[in-house]
């Protein structure tokens, strides 16, 4: 299963407030561009924690 649409239009870096990108190979993910951080997804829950993000 995959993130809901409806919470993906929502979702915001949490360093930047930029928009994210939904990534879902090799493993689901969202990337910010801008602040070049991969927020992982775990069992369909975003971990949107800055310290837990790993650099683009």
């Amino acid at each position: 299963m995959s993130l809901a649409p409806d919470l993906l239009a929502i979702l915001v870096c949490p360093q930047c407030k930029g928009a994210l990108e939904h990534r879902i190979s090799p493993t689901e993910a969202l990337v910010c561009h801008a602040c070049r951080l991969v927020y992982a997804v775990e069992d369909d829950i975003p971990i949107l924690l800055i310290d837990e993000a790993t650099p683009l």
